[in-house]
């Protein structure tokens, strides 16, 4: 996988919460009038929910681990009363806090009254990632029970839904390792100021199956296939020349203007309505030719639109 910026994850267990910060903080002193950014860190046990916590915490963010969900506008208004010695909390929730599972919309209703600022990423993998990946280490689901890590991911997906749909970043880390991963949170995090919206541009190949953290999907399977020209196939759309050749397909040059044009609106509607990523998903047969090239050119348009903009092939060099 290739990661570009236009401008296995197994989670550690434990029991209780565990409170860690990536810079000193202290708790008291007179109220503060800043309320701290929050992160919610949630997503499928295994797919890399103390990696993302981590890469947050090297950030500078104040990471709590497991916090019942009950105790999240608590640990804000502490913030807040920290007089800005903690700006930006990361909170991880997740099964093993099953028993206030239930608390959190309340948690998270009470804190859209308080006017905080919020955010939810989700952690997603493939079950078969998620098998490999319990069966490396030998530990059991912490929600199988008596039965197989199967029914344990049957069961905590199915208590997740919700939580995904609420997501404003899902990342699925199926295929990804742990300095892609840190660099995806990288990529959303890292910026000093927050750009009103974060696109990812991800190539894939539909051979492969559909990215399951798409927003967006649009398939290029209409052009002619590079693959078919004995010069170019060897190469991805990368290079200059199979990027000449799909663009010079008849509908090419006007797809990407009418679509850019399409996601105008939608990049307005989704600053309306208070969504900060996005991620495009750009299909082609086996994500090495018509994919990269349009999901190269779109992503130059966006960022020429000030978007701030990551682009992932996904599929490239996996033929």
């Amino acid at each position: 996988m290739n990661v570009n910026k236009h401008d296995g994850q197994q989670d550690q267990g434990g029991d209780g919460a565990q409170v860690s910060t990536g810079a000193t903080s202290e708790a008291g002193g007179a109220p503060d009038a800043a309320i701290p950014e929050l992160v919610i860190i949630s997503g499928m046990s295994g797919a890399g929910r103390s990696t993302a916590a981590k890469c947050l915490e090297d950030l500078g963010w104040f990471v709590v681990d497991n916090l019942p969900p009950a105790l999240i506008p608590t640990m804000v208004e502490l913030g807040a009363r920290s007089q800005g010695n903690v700006a930006r909390i990361a909170v991880v929730v997740d099964v093993r806090g099953r028993r206030f599972f239930d608390n959190l919309r309340e948690s998270l209703a009470d804190l859209d009254t308080r006017g905080v600022t919020r955010r939810i990423v989700f952690l997603e993998s493939s079950d078969d990632a998620l098998v490999r990946r319990f069966e490396s280490v030998r530990r059991p689901h912490p929600l199988q029970g008596d039965g197989r890590i199967v029914d344990g991911i049957a069961t905590e997906r199915q208590l997740l839904r919700e939580l995904r749909g609420d997501a404003d970043l899902v990342i699925d880390t199926s295929g990804l390792n742990v300095h892609e991963l840190r660099a995806k949170m990288d990529a959303q995090f890292a910026g000093e100021e927050e750009p009103e919206l974060r696109a990812t541009v991800m190539s894939f190949g539909f051979k492969y199956g559909l990215p399951v953290d798409a927003d967006l999907v649009v398939d290029m399977r209409f052009l002619p296939n590079p693959h078919w020209v004995p010069e170019l196939r060897q190469y991805t759309g990368l290079n200059e020349e199979v990027s000449a050749y799909v663009f010079n397909q008849p509908g090419a040059k006007e797809f990407l203007d009418r679509y850019a044009e399409l996601l105008r609106l939608v990049q307005t509607g989704y600053r309306r309505e208070g969504k900060r990523y996005v991620t495009i998903a750009v299909g082609c047969t086996g994500g090495k030719h018509r994919s990269v090239a349009m999901s190269e050119k779109l992503a130059a348009r966006l960022a020429a639109e000030g978007v701030e903009t990551v682009v992932v092939h996904r599929d490239m060099g996996r033929e």
